[in-house]
């Protein structure tokens, strides 16, 4: 990954693992540190200040921590590859991917061993958008500008049970995991574009439709690998997007987190910019055909 990354010309980075603003987003959870301060739950906001502050091409190569999450495709330590383009739009990072997963498969795995039904990486990745796999897996369409009742109503509707979701966001994921997930990703790897705006955290919205949200996630092998923005560069916005995630934490019983002020104050200055997160482990996971994100790391966190 180095290797090609350099190829590329991008500058490799390190920034803090212990911060003080981990971040708002509502579906994620730190893990204290001392001092007032958190591990990283990803270097986002650190890197942004580095895009922010003329660096218009980095990467980085890091642990992350999330708590509470350990499962299958889950550990509570784990290691980010997270990538930034200054003045790219997102279809470069998209190609990023591309690129950099075949390269990353001819070093880790002997080609002719491949079987192109598990791991077809030759042709184009597919491309969809979250509306239109949500109509094809669960028979709902989904704009991203409905209220949580309409949305409610439309999942009941189909047969998924989202009494316990109580907003938007917790009735879509229902949705999507129940109906969506399990189909996305599978003879070939799956870009799934234009998100719908309740779930942009950090991402600007779309020209032409504020609905939605310059994001993708990318699938392959039934597994999220990757989750990418055009980069929301309004510091104003953004700060209302904070504020109102860190109401729901607190409605939700969760801890909420300082806001980073200095992240704030970067977007002024920075350029319209495509970022990206990649998980290693899943990568590796997906290539080898792995079961459980535990088979192909040294210790696994019962294990330490």
């Amino acid at each position: 990954m180095r290797r090609w990354f350099d190829g590329e010309g991008f500058l490799e980075v390190e920034t803090p693992a212990r911060v003080p603003s981990p971040g708002q987003e509502i579906h994620l959870d730190a893990v204290p540190a001392d001092a007032g301060r958190f591990l990283i739950t990803s270097p986002e906001y650190h890197m942004k200040r580095l895009v922010a502050a003329g660096f218009g091409r980095i990467v980085q190569i890091c642990r992350s921590w999330r708590a509470g999450e350990r499962g299958p495709h889950h550990e509570p330590e784990f290691t980010m590859v997270e990538w930034y383009r200054a003045g790219a739009p997102l279809e470069d990072i998209a190609r990023d991917c591309e690129r950099l997963i075949r390269h990353a498969a001819q070093a880790l795995v002997d080609p002719a061993a491949i079987d192109p039904a598990r791991l077809d990486l030759a042709a184009p990745f597919e491309r969809t958008t979250v509306a239109a796999v949500v109509r094809e897996h669960a028979g709902i369409d989904v704009r991203g500008d409905e209220t949580a009742d309409d949305l409610r109503a439309r999942a009941a509707a189909v047969g998924v049970d989202v009494r316990g979701a109580r907003d938007w966001d917790d009735v879509f994921f229902q949705v999507w995991l129940d109906r969506v997930d399990p189909h996305l990703g599978r003879g070939r790897p799956t870009f799934v574009f234009d998100w719908p705006a309740p779930l942009g955290a950090l991402a600007r919205r779309k020209p032409g439709n504020p609905a939605v949200v310059e994001r993708f996630e990318l699938y392959a092998g039934g597994l999220e690998l990757a989750n990418a923005f055009g980069e929301l560069t309004d510091a104003v916005e953004q700060r209302a997007r904070f504020e109102a995630e860190s109401a729901v934490r607190a409605a939700r019983g969760k801890a909420v987190y300082p806001l980073d002020e200095k992240l704030l104050r970067a977007l002024a200055t920075m350029p319209p910019t495509s970022g990206i997160a990649l998980g290693f482990d899943r990568l590796v996971m997906f290539l080898l055909g792995a079961s459980a994100v535990r088979d192909v790391m040294a210790f696994a966190d019962d294990e330490v």
